[in-house]
């Protein structure tokens, strides 16, 4: 059993591994070519251009559920209008450069142009919905200006999102999904899903139920629908997994009624499910091509050398990433940060990426008289220093950013 475990985990990983690290590189590009202060303004004024934007924005972005609260929140701080950020709230986390390429790579060619399609219209929609229940209101928050100063060169910005922060965001969930996808083709009898679930519009509303509150990333969705799959879930209702996972959980669900307001949450949660519904129903009528796809995926024949060698640089990657997560004190030397005595220690909550650890910093970084910040993801503590520092005003700046902070005495 345990030698079939470990064969499972090898040809997930040797399959996606070239797609995978393909994603991160287009990723770290996106990042230094796309400007944040550029889509904000792109996003602002009425009427469906700014909505269809958003949508279109927001698909190739590798931003999970969570990471894309802050970006989000950026936007509409600065000029994007509540249906275009409702818009980019929902096409965003479905998909990804990264995901899109290791969909393709276990699913199939169907599903990797179904995925982004799906995510987009339901982004329309769901921003078409708010736009109307909200009678157009638009954002009162001017753009701001492209105050970018980085003195880094593009390749090393390149670098550090596409194979640092970014494998740092999806780490734990991408081992976590491949993990429990081998489990799933270890345990489960063949067939579980067709004997109990058939290949109705049942499996459609079971699978939608039980992707809205559980978080898991586009990307780490993937390997878990194939062992369904694998198992006897239809496409369709498979496709409504990897579309209700990635973009709903509870956390977000929460940050969303407290920015954008408890009518949105509606709206947004109706958007993802019903368009996720239609999707699987669409899904379901390729279900003999994309089956075919599912036990034979001799698509392309990579070289066996090459996914050998990705597999072994994808492991050193994510091994380098959640060793800067956990144990961050080993690369301060390396990044040119020394340890300094912080004059204030907050513990921050609601935090769970890289995504939100830099609008912590960059939130608490805009106030008056603040020297110095590190905020650590995996401790959940902002170290700040400075003079003549109003606490209150530290934890007004990080509330208002979706999180929340305390003095820790």
């Amino acid at each position: 059993m345990i030698e079939n475990f470990i064969v499972e985990l090898w040809v997930l990983t040797k399959d996606m591994s070239p797609y995978l690290l393909l994603g991160f590189l287009i990723a770290g590009v996106l990042s230094v070519v796309i400007s944040p202060v550029a889509v904000e303004r792109n996003l602002g004024g009425k009427g469906l251009f700014p909505i269809v934007k958003a949508s279109l924005f927001g698909i190739p972005l590798p931003l999970c559920s969570c990471g894309v609260i802050p970006v989000a929140t950026s936007l509409y701080k600065h000029g994007a209008n509540k249906s275009a950020t409702t818009s980019f709230l929902i096409s965003t986390p479905q998909t990804g450069v990264d995901s899109i390429l290791v969909t393709y790579s276990l699913l199939g060619p169907i599903f990797a142009i179904f995925r982004p399609i799906a995510a987009l219209l339901a982004g329309i929609v769901g921003g078409i919905a708010v736009e109307l229940a909200d009678n157009g209101s638009e954002s009162n928050v001017k753009p701001t200006e492209d105050t970018d100063q980085s003195d880094k060169s593009i390749l090393r910005r390149i670098y550090e999102y596409g194979f640092i922060s970014l494998p740092q965001d999806i780490g734990k969930p991408l081992i976590l999904g491949i993990v429990i996808a081998a489990m799933i083709s270890m345990v489960v009898p063949d067939d579980f899903f067709v004997s109990y679930f058939g290949n109705g519009f049942m499996g459609l509303i079971i699978m939608m139920f039980a992707g809205i509150p559980i978080y898991v990333c586009a990307t780490a969705s993937v390997p878990i629908a194939l062992a369904l799959m694998i198992k006897g879930l239809s496409p369709g209702a498979a496709f409504v997994f990897l579309m209700t996972g990635p973009a709903t959980n509870a956390a977000t669900i929460s940050t969303i009624w407290k920015i954008l307001g408890q009518k949105t949450v509606f709206i947004y949660l109706a958007a993802v499910s019903g368009c996720s519904l239609v999707a699987g129903f669409f899904i379901n009528l390729f279900s003999s091509e994309i089956g075919s796809h599912i036990h034979n995926h001799d698509h392309w024949m990579m070289p066996v050398w090459f996914q050998i060698a990705s597999s072994i640089i994808l492991l050193a990657i994510l091994v380098n990433s959640l060793l800067r997560l956990y144990y961050p004190t080993m690369f301060k030397h390396e990044d040119g940060v020394e340890s300094k005595e912080a004059d204030i220690i907050l513990s921050v909550s609601g935090m769970t990426c890289n995504h939100c650890v830099n609008s912590v910093t960059n939130a608490i970084s805009e106030i008056k008289n603040i020297t110095d910040v590190d905020v650590e993801l995996n401790s959940g503590v902002a170290k700040i220093s400075g003079s003549n520092v109003n606490i209150d005003e530290i934890v007004d700046a990080i509330t208002s950013s979706g999180y929340s902070a305390k003095l820790v005495e």
